[in-house]
């Protein structure tokens, strides 16, 4: 089911199964602007397997300090679309690689790349049902 929210001046359509995702800063940050909306969801879309990719490739050969810089930049592409969650884990990793504690990164890795598989598909959804 769709419903249409009306936040002060800007209008958000949005899917009620979204999960993941919350448009209230897309919003913010677009004006509005559905173009400028599709554009961000766009490049965020391109960005996700190559943050899920690269994080996972420098955990993988404990390059700490590459590990650290990508969850920094991926939190805030995250942060952008709401997701506060996965924002905080991203914080997460980075602290972690920067203190040196692999063991703990791992599970923390997983579930951010599970809750970016979600956004994305959430955002094909939204995109492919003409809600913004």
């Amino acid at each position: 089911m769709n419903i249409l929210l009306f936040c002060g001046i800007f209008t958000i359509r949005m899917n009620n199964n979204l999960k993941t995702i919350d448009f209230d800063h897309l919003n913010s940050i677009t004006s509005g602007d559905d173009s400028f909306k599709k554009e961000l969801i766009g490049i965020f879309l391109e960005q996700i397997p190559v943050f899920i990719n690269n994080m996972k490739k420098y955990f993988e050969n404990n390059k700490l300090e590459n590990l650290a810089r990508e969850a920094h930049t991926a939190k805030s592409s995250v942060l952008i679309f709401g997701m506060k969650n996965c924002g905080q884990l991203l914080k997460d990793i980075q602290l972690l690689a920067e203190n040196k504690k692999t063991t703990e990164i791992e599970p923390v890795l997983k579930e951010v790349e599970m809750e970016l598989k979600q956004a994305k598909t959430e955002l094909l959804d939204v995109l492919k049902d003409g809600l913004i």
